[in-house]
Parts: structure tokens; C-alpha cells; sequence
């Protein structure tokens, strides 16, 4: 038990050297080029690796949804991860990857577990700005480092995919949701940080909804550069980062530079002291939690629930 607890704690304490956990598994062939290619998520996303139990088929549901698992007395969706992304397994579905969400749980087949890898973010590219973007993968890692031979893998968008299988699940911004306009500071905009292309766009809408002037960026690092320039142009001007931007909203996990990393950063420069940093993220449970309170942010909110970001956003805006 007290092995267990040091590799939990080393996971943990990750997050503060902008360093996490990818899990590696193969999901079968692909249609174009029949190679069977390594696949991540985020260790911290997965609660358990099991060997395929038997699975309860439910009538009327999608494609993609194998049915249920009945998992330590909690009935769990199982999806299809190879159909999803476009694979055939050579061996068949051997492996369920059951992961924590949002707050919400659901298990993916998988053909197998390669391996867990220990990663700096700065291996892990943007999808979109390495030219790469497909509609449910967010990032592609490094596995050897920034070398011509590394292995590569690509780091599957788990809120892309469950959108896709689920896309009406209750995600509309709504004036009823999120309540009146907000009021900023004049001339100040919302910096919003997040390498999910769903999530953005759900970020979008409801700053839109609320009123809000806003730019969004792709990783924590642009949102960090962004920060930088914004404060050399309000310096030349006599002014602050106060006022040019209200707050900062930002997920944790992102290539480059991941959300504690850039919050970390606010919180230990003197330029942006009384900026308030809002981590919006899927990596729900107590022990993130803790470590968005160990950085310094003034707010976490689960992934996605419009009212309750509305609400968390309301609560940390500097009075105008």
C-alpha cells in the first residue's frame, strides 16, 4: 500500500515540472495505410485497466456503444474506440480502458496497452499547428524527444469523441443557462486557453452568450506568449495587463506548456498579480483539484456545465 501511494504521489507532483503520463495502446489497422499506430490519453484520465469482461448490449443505442459493464457494482457504457477512430482490431477488443471524465465514467475498448510513458508537454505538438488536425485527435507526442526517428503518437480529443458519439448531451449555451451579459472593465478581454477544438467551441459560444470580448489560443504557451505581449504593449502605454485582460481561462491539458505550468507563471510574476486564472478542465477528482489550488487559481470548473462555468467566471472578474 505504501508503493501504491509514492507512485500515486509521483504522478501527482507531475504537474508542477509541466510533466505528465500517457498511456499507449493500439486500436487495430487504419483504413489508409493498414499500419496499426500508438494511440495516448492521460494517465490521469484513467481510473482502470481491465481485460475485456463480458458486456450487456443495450437496444436502441449508437454504433459506436458495445453496451454495458456491470464494474465493481457500477454499470459503465462501453464504446467502441477502433470504430470510432476508424481501426480494425487483428485480435479482437482485449482490453477496457475505463476513464473518469468530466465528473462522468465510461470505458473504451481497446485492442491492447502498449506501455505508459512519462512525457515534458514541450514533446507534445498541437495537432492543428503541426499541420495534423483531425476531428478527434488533439495533439501529437514525441515518444523519443525532438528527434527524426521518434516514435509518435497521437493524443486522442476524449471530449471530440465523446461529443460525437453523444452530441446531445445537454452541452447548448443558452441567456436561460448562463444568466445576463457580463461586465468587464472597458477595453479588457477574456484570454481562454484550450487545445480541444470542442471545447473552444463550446467556450465560444457561451462567452459569446454572455457578451464577453474574448481571444482564444491553442496551448498554454500561446496563451503565455500572448500574455507577455500584452503586457509589453500595456507597459509602453502607461498601463497594465489589468487593463487589457480580466481573466484568464485555461485547461490544463495542452502541448507545449500545460495549465498549471501557465498558471503557475501568473501567479509568480509581480506584471500580473490580481489577474485571476479560471482552470476549466475534464481531469476532474480531489487530487486535481488540490493541485489547481496548489497553484494559485481562483477558480476550477468542470468540463462542461454552462452554469457552473458562467457562475465560476462571474465570481473572479475584478470589479469594473
Amino acid at each position: 500500500m505504501k508503493a501504491v501511494q509514492q507512485d500515486i504521489d509521483e504522478r501527482t507532483n507531475l504537474t508542477s515540472t509541466n510533466k505528465f503520463e500517457l498511456l499507449l495502446f493500439r486500436l487495430g489497422t487504419d483504413s489508409a495505410l493498414g499500419k496499426s499506430e500508438l494511440f495516448g490519453i492521460n494517465v490521469f484520465k484513467i481510473r482502470e485497466i481491465v481485460a475485456m469482461p463480458s458486456i450487456t448490449p443495450i437496444a436502441g443505442t449508437t454504433q459506436y456503444s458495445l453496451g454495458v459493464v456491470n464494474l465493481r457494482g457500477q454499470v459503465i457504457p462501453v464504446l467502441d474506440l477502433p470504430a470510432i477512430v476508424g481501426c480494425k482490431p487483428q485480435t479482437g477488443l482485449n482490453i477496457m480502458l475505463v476513464t473518469e471524465y468530466a465528473r462522468t465514467t465510461q470505458a473504451f475498448a481497446v485492442e491492447s496497452v502498449e506501455d505508459i510513458v512519462r512525457l515534458d508537454w514541450k514533446q507534445v505538438l498541437s495537432a492543428e499547428t503541426s499541420g495534423a488536425a483531425g476531428k478527434l485527435v488533439t495533439s501529437i507526442a514525441r515518444l523519443d524527444g525532438n528527434t527524426d526517428e521518434s516514435r509518435l503518437a497521437q493524443v486522442l480529443d476524449v471530449e471530440a469523441i465523446l461529443q460525437m458519439v453523444s452530441p446531445s448531451d445537454g452541452h447548448e449555451v443558452t441567456e436561460e443557462k448562463v444568466g445576463a451579459k457580463l461586465v468587464l472593465k472597458p477595453g479588457t478581454i477574456i484570454l481562454a486557453a484550450d487545445d480541444s477544438f470542442v471545447a473552444r467551441s463550446l467556450i465560444e459560444q457561451e462567452l459569446k452568450v454572455l457578451k464577453a470580448p474574448y481571444e482564444m489560443v491553442k496551448s498554454g504557451k500561446e496563451a503565455w506568449d500572448r500574455l507577455n505581449a500584452i503586457a509589453k504593449s500595456a507597459e509602453a502605454e502607461g498601463k497594465s495587463v489589468l487593463d487589457r485582460v480580466a481573466m484568464v481561462l485555461t485547461d490544463l491539458e495542452m502541448p507545449e506548456m500545460d495549465g498549471f505550468t501557465l498558471t503557475r507563471n501568473i501567479k509568480q510574476d509581480a506584471r500580473f498579480h490580481g489577474l485571476p486564472v479560471v482552470i476549466h478542465s475534464s481531469l476532474s477528482g480531489s487530487a486535481n483539484e488540490d493541485h489547481v489550488r496548489s497553484v494559485g487559481a481562483d477558480g476550477y470548473v468542470a468540463k462542461f456545465v454552462a452554469e457552473d462555468l458562467a457562475e465560476t467566471i462571474r465570481r473572479v472578474l475584478p470589479k469594473p
